[in-house]
């Protein structure tokens, strides 16, 4: 049988090295940008990359989220630096937990709620997954507030038109 944490835990690294590029050209002076009233600021957008790899420890040490009872709160950045360690620190907690954790444990169901409504339920595995792929569409998303303020954009997956001086 194939186990699953190996796979989880390299695409986790690999992601990791795209979203620090990404991080580090987040100018700290735009931070309150936002492309339009109903996007994200800039501030709000970068700290939930930065944050999301600690969404696997949560589906590793927790069998639900309910946004009733845990209302979420910003994280106070105020810099580019800020965001690098916030990662950084979100990054080595959830590496750290999927590392140790139980391969069966990851067939455990986890669910997002809001009270009596909710909004999926899913193999704490999905989560871990799904994880990643709110990282990868927020980091496209800030992508474009990058390029709309002419910043160069570093390749994800190879290089950018940027690097490949188009």
């Amino acid at each position: 049988m194939l186990s699953i944490i190996p796979s989880l835990l390299k695409e986790m690294a690999q992601e990791a090295q795209t979203t620090r590029k990404m991080l580090s050209i987040v100018p700290s002076d735009k931070l309150d940008w936002q492309p339009h009233p109903k996007s994200m600021t800039m501030r709000a957008l970068s700290a939930h990359i930065a944050e999301l790899p600690s969404w696997v420890s949560m589906a590793v040490n927790t069998d639900e989220l309910d946004f009733a009872t845990a209302p979420y709160e910003q994280p106070v950045v105020n810099s580019r630096e800020d965001l690098l360690a916030m990662f950084e620190k979100s990054y080595e907690e959830g590496r750290s937990e999927l590392e140790k954790t139980d391969e069966a444990l990851l067939d455990k169901i986890w669910t997002l709620r809001t009270g009596d409504t909710i909004h999926s339920a899913t193999s704490k595995a999905e989560v871990i997954r799904m994880a990643f792929c709110q990282t990868v569409h927020h980091r496209a998303q800030l992508g474009v507030y990058l390029r709309l303020l002419n910043i160069p954009i570093p390749g994800s997956y190879g290089p950018s038109a940027d690097e490949m001086g188009l």
